[in-house]
């Protein structure tokens, strides 16, 4: 018991920085008396923690003192929160780390721990993938994301859906998102976001940059990639949708099985109102149109004239033989 928490309070100090007795003492519900004997018993250890008396004072390891208890390199502990996600380790060069890492782990567990680790390891197997899409092949990812660990600027060369620009950015992370890898950036005080597979040219500068401290990558994406749903489909479309036509409406991608799942509740007929968000009219108009007679346009009147031109064009094309 005691040698458990004489590892924890070299963990916490570790962590934490300066910590009072009276802290310890409520932490690990023992007295002070008991924490100053802990402490000696570190020190006796070798470990080097010392203390400071008076208002403000408190135990704390010398500077850049840091354990290796777990035994992890520096590139197995970058690796650590990938040991599940072997692609995407070898993906960005942590591949080898990332091994590394699990074997260790593996054996520090006793041996029932480390062969139940290994069964849901072998069961359970994450594809990012989208169904009926390779990812694209990102050969500057591990760059990428080495100068996204050591905080280095980018130099880059980046083609976009409209031009071929150069950016030097500060790259906050990077974000799997549908197979697809995107760098998360500060470009000219604005956070972008860049698909990897489209950086053309990259150099890490030598130049490091302190990210801003309340920034906080997941919820950045989240609320990103909601303003960007939101910009791409301002438009909605009203729907009356048969059994087939929902599920068919499902495949259409993760806005419209959103739609689908808010769905009104199905009339006599089985039949359901969607709102569907809706892009443009020229765009919606075919991708709507190969649902076929499982649905019904109720508005905009727009997209019922245009489905009903794309389907009169159709008809007469399969009216005439083939060339």
């Amino acid at each position: 018991m005691r040698a458990s928490r004489l590892l924890s309070i070299l963990i916490l100090l570790q962590l934490r920085g300066q910590l009072t007795a009276e802290y310890l003492a409520e932490e690990f519900e023992v007295s002070a008396r008991t924490i100053y004997r802990d402490i000696d018993a570190l020190s006796a250890a070798g470990i080097p923690v010392y203390g400071d008396s008076g208002p403000g004072g408190g135990f704390r390891l010398f500077d850049g003192y840091r354990t290796k208890l777990t035994g992890l390199d520096s590139d197995e502990t970058e690796a650590m929160l990938l040991v599940g996600l072997p692609g995407a380790a070898q993906a960005m060069g942590l591949g080898d780390a990332a091994s590394r890492a699990r074997n260790k782990l593996l054996v520090a567990l006793p041996g029932t721990s480390s062969d139940q680790a290994s069964r849901i390891a072998g069961r359970f197997h994450l594809d990012t993938a989208d169904w009926y899409r390779a990812a694209r092949p990102t050969p500057l990812l591990a760059r990428v994301a080495r100068a996204v660990l050591d905080r280095q600027l980018i130099a880059m060369t980046y083609q976009s859906w409209t031009a071929r620009r150069d950016w030097t950015v500060e790259p906050y992370g990077l974000v799997l998102k549908a197979g697809n890898w995107y760098l998360v950036a500060n470009a000219k005080q604005k956070m972008c976001s860049f698909n990897v597979a489209d950086i053309l040219a990259l150099d890490v500068l030598p130049d490091q940059f302190e990210p801003v401290a309340e920034f906080d990558l997941a919820t950045w994406w989240a609320e990103s990639a909601r303003a960007f749903e939101a910009q791409l489909r301002p438009g909605i479309a009203t729907l009356r949708a048969s059994p087939i036509g929902l599920q068919r409406l499902r495949l259409l991608g993760s806005f419209a099985g959103e739609a689908v799942a808010k769905a009104e509740p199905a009339d006599d007929d089985g039949w359901c109102i969607v709102k569907l968000p809706l892009e443009t009219i020229e765009s919606a108009a075919p991708t709507l149109l190969g649902i076929g007679p499982e649905i019904d346009v109720i508005k905009p009147n727009a997209l019922r004239v245009e489905i009903t031109r794309l389907a009169k064009l159709v008809l007469q094309r399969m009216k005439s033989p083939p060339a």
